[in-house]
């Protein structure tokens, strides 16, 4: 057994340094990626304004929500990623390889959370920098960031599992606009009492809604509430759905 699992991580630490690699060749991919969230953080917060219904400054509660809308987006590049592979035989090539089935995926998805990571990083200092500020401990403030790390690991995963079921990089741009009604229907910008009672609870059941939530109360931020235990059932209990799913779709389409 525990063979298995290193030939398991071995194999899926070699997909992780292939997709690395592929970042040195396409850095501007990368840079678009980061810049993106921030240009939507300071649009909200001195373009567009808000905060109606927010109680203390509206910087400090919605750095949090652009934290946790920034793990639901950007899944374009890991989708792509995987329908051209699929599509240009690269699977085929590795399959004849004495490698483990998944590897490819798991080593997509471990470069794509290092991407998230250093996305996460780059928005707090923007976060600071505009006047944002963490009230909490060292142990709130790493908590946090490991349910926003969590909920981008499930959101990926679907994303994953969506480009194998979607099949051809040019259907992966449709699929993708699906994301858009998933952040944007969510708690980062206002809070769910000032919308109309049937849309405050579409946001309310969103699972973005629950970690935007708990990221605020563990940075000790306005519209914050201890919805730890929400903002983490919710991505294991999508993991639990598609991450099998992906694997088996991932598993049916390399034979």
């Amino acid at each position: 057994m525990s063979t298995s699992w290193g030939w398991a991580a071995g194999d899926s630490w070699t997909m992780t340094r292939r997709e690395l690699a592929h970042w040195a060749r396409q850095p501007v991919r990368i840079v678009v990626g980061l810049v993106f969230p921030v240009m939507l953080l300071v649009m909200f917060g001195y373009l567009i304004g808000g905060g109606k219904g927010v109680e203390g400054d509206y910087v400090d509660f919605l750095v949090p929500g652009m934290l946790a809308l920034t793990m639901a987006f950007g899944l374009e590049s890991t989708m792509l990623a995987v329908t051209q592979d699929l599509n240009k035989g690269v699977i085929d090539r590795f399959r004849s390889m004495p490698m483990v089935d998944g590897a490819v995926l798991v080593g997509r998805s471990v470069a794509d959370m290092l991407q998230s990571a250093a996305a996460l990083a780059v928005m707090a200092g923007v976060g600071y920098a505009l006047g944002w500020r963490a009230h909490g401990s060292l142990g709130a403030l790493a908590g946090a960031f490991g349910l926003l790390l969590l909920l981008r690991f499930a959101m990926l995963w679907i994303g994953i599992w969506l480009a194998m079921v979607a099949g051809k990089p040019e259907l992966v741009q449709a699929v993708q606009i699906l994301v858009w009604p998933v952040g944007f229907l969510s708690n980062a910008f206002t809070v769910p009492a000032t919308m109309p009672d049937w849309l405050g609870a579409v946001v309310e059941w969103n699972p973005m809604s629950a970690t935007a939530s708990s990221v605020r109360h563990l940075f000790g931020n306005p519209g914050g509430a201890d919805e730890v235990w929400l903002a983490v059932v919710w991505p294991v209990g999508l993991l639990a759905v598609f991450f099998p799913l992906a694997v088996r779709r991932f598993a049916a389409l390399s034979r």
